[in-house]
């Protein structure tokens, strides 16, 4: 329950607290006092959309806040807890409005995202006023509303279950059926280029052998004189470097025989000489592999050219060459048995498609006895609010199969989508022999608030909202239906609190407190306050309500006897 919100330099207003209590709390002022200002606020603190032009002229921030009543165990509560707040049997939604447009939101002290604002005040408070007008004569809302009057909500989420399952059945045997379409063209183009790796005969590693061997070949000349001079210079020519660690060797030798302490140094140099005379060993073996073959190059640039085509068409690396025609393996395999793999396909799509039609049926049965039972009690509620006359029916149109809808998803002559098979709309004949149209069509706006208001008495029960703040429920009516529409709201007041905008005296009489909202000038600056009324004031602006903007004895007198019996009472 709603118990208080506060506004700061919101539009015209500067500061302002309202605080709310149990029942029917009736608001009302002159034109332009500020009502719809404080329904925007409420919107926002709800989680609507916040534009920093609402924030008041010559400030930088706006500020509102709402504390609410909530029980713990309530889906409010609940998601708080999963939240990582304390228990707690109090909400306070707090929201500023910066001119820069970096909105901040604040739930029970701690800044949070608009997205878990949204999902805590789904249930907790419901504004109806011209978006609720909107929503109805909207068909697409039609059925949400039928569905939450029938409590079909598992129902509806089956079908889209099913829904969701199927549509990848039917994507992979469209693939399928595709690839059997082009199957030849496409087999022929995978061997082609199966046969064209596997003749390659490729070799792990080969195109990193070739490219060094490529090299030894093309630089052959100069390996061969770098080699030779190395070998010459080591061990063959007078005065190599053998010979001459050889000779120092010996003079260590003979130094060591004299001072034992060389005798390590000696044992190195000769292991020095025995390691050169190998290098040497290697380097003329080595010499003996450098061939001067033209013929050579051009065969390992011929292969390397392979190689490289091979690797740039599916590579870029040897490895993936590899992957690929073991690929093209696999998919050679998969076309071979695409009949089979079709054919289970289609046995797939077949069970899939019995398990939604099945649960759309399902729905569909429980959606007409739903709607002949809301038609009663449509017919019921709309009667008791001065349209004894109406007759409402709800009709359901198949949902459209279009030329490219797959027949997985159709039902005879009807096709299937995640909401069902169907679509119900509200059909409406206001008055005796007046054949039934969508209330899209037919209803005025008097109708049309009637109808809301019907059908919010309808879902009290079906709909987990605690506070419900009507806003233009009285648009085009007055007299007695403005009564009856009172006694109604009095009524949903029994079970949700309920708060209500109007400017009529008959509507506000069944009010079990009233507050008054009045504009005025101050310092220059025009600002908004809200005024309880007691018994007294209570009369004085019901008076108003009746007669404008002068109030007369003979108005008091008539509001005194309007609120005879309900206002005062209350």
């Amino acid at each position: 329950m709603l118990r208080e919100i506060f506004i700061k330099n919101f539009a015209i207003i500067d500061e302002l607290r309202i605080d709310f209590s149990e029942g029917l709390t009736i608001v009302s002022g002159e034109t332009g006092a500020g009502k719809s200002i404080i329904i925007s606020a409420l919107n926002i603190l709800l989680g609507g959309r916040a534009d920093a032009g609402m924030i008041r002229t010559g400030s930088d921030t706006a500020e509102l806040e709402a504390l609410f009543d909530i029980d713990p165990k309530s889906a409010a509560g609940r998601i708080l807890q999963e939240q990582g707040y304390e228990e707690t049997d109090q909400l306070v939604i707090r929201r500023i409005l910066s001119a820069g447009n970096r909105h901040r939101v604040y739930i029970n002290g701690r800044m949070t995202t608009m997205t878990l604002l949204s999902a805590i005040t789904q249930n907790i408070a419901g504004i109806s006023g011209q978006h609720e007008h909107l929503r109805l004569l909207k068909e697409s809302e039609h059925l949400q509303i039928l569905d939450q009057f029938g409590g079909l909500t598992d129902l509806r989420n089956a079908v889209g279950d099913a829904y969701a399952n199927i549509l990848p059945e039917i994507k992979n045997l469209k693939a399928l059926r595709h690839t059997r379409e082009t199957r030849v063209e496409q087999i022929a183009l995978l061997e082609l280029e199966k046969k064209e790796i596997e003749e390659a005969a490729l070799q792990p590693g080969e195109d990193e052998s070739l490219h060094q061997e490529l090299l030894r070949l093309k630089n052959a000349k100069a390996l061969y004189q770098g080699i030779g001079n190395g070998v010459e210079t080591l061990y063959n020519r007078e005065g190599a470097i053998s010979d001459q660690l050889f000779a120092v060797k010996k003079e260590i030798e003979k130094a060591a025989e004299m001072d034992p302490s060389l005798a390590e140094a000696a044992q190195s140099l000769e292991e020095a000489l025995f390691r050169i005379q190998d290098i040497a060993h290697q380097l003329r073996s080595y010499l003996d592999t450098i061939t001067f073959d033209p013929a050579r190059t051009e065969t390992v640039e011929a292969r390397m050219h392979i190689i490289n085509r091979l690797k740039r068409k599916y590579g870029p690396t040897l490895d993936e060459v590899f992957n690929r025609l073991d690929q093209l393996s696999r998919e050679l395999a998969d076309s071979m048995n695409i009949d089979e793999r079709i054919k289970n396909a289609e046995e797939s799509l077949a069970s899939h498609h019995k398990e939604l039609v099945q649960a759309a049926r399902r729905l569909t049965e429980k959606r007409r006895l739903t709607a002949d039972e809301l038609a009663r009690k449509m017919e019921a509620e709309l009667r008791s609010l001065n349209m004894p006359d109406t007759c409402f029916k709800v009709i359901f149109r198949p949902v459209e199969i279009r030329a490219d809808t797959p027949g997985a998803l159709c039902d005879n002559d009807s096709g299937i989508n995640e909401n069902g098979a169907e679509q119900p709309v509200f059909m409406i004949s206001p008055n005796v022999g007046e054949a039934l149209k969508p209330l899209s069509k037919i209803a005025s706006g008097g109708e049309l608030s009637r109808v809301i208001l019907a059908l919010k008495a309808i879902l009290v029960d079906t709909e987990p909202v605690e506070t419900v703040i009507f806003d233009e429920v009285d648009a085009g009516i007055g007299g007695e239906t403005a009564v009856v529409v009172g006694k109604k709201l009095a009524g949903l007041a029994g079970s949700s609190q309920v708060i209500c905008i109007t400017h009529l005296a008959q509507i506000a009489k069944f009010g079990n407190r009233h507050l008054r909202i009045e504009k005025y000038v101050e310092d220059g600056r025009t600002a908004t306050r809200i005024i309880p009324l007691n018994e007294s004031s209570r009369i004085e602006e019901t008076a108003r309500m009746i007669g404008g903007q002068t109030v007369t004895e003979t108005s008091r007198a008539h509001a005194a006897e309007l609120l005879e019996g309900t206002g005062r009472k209350n």
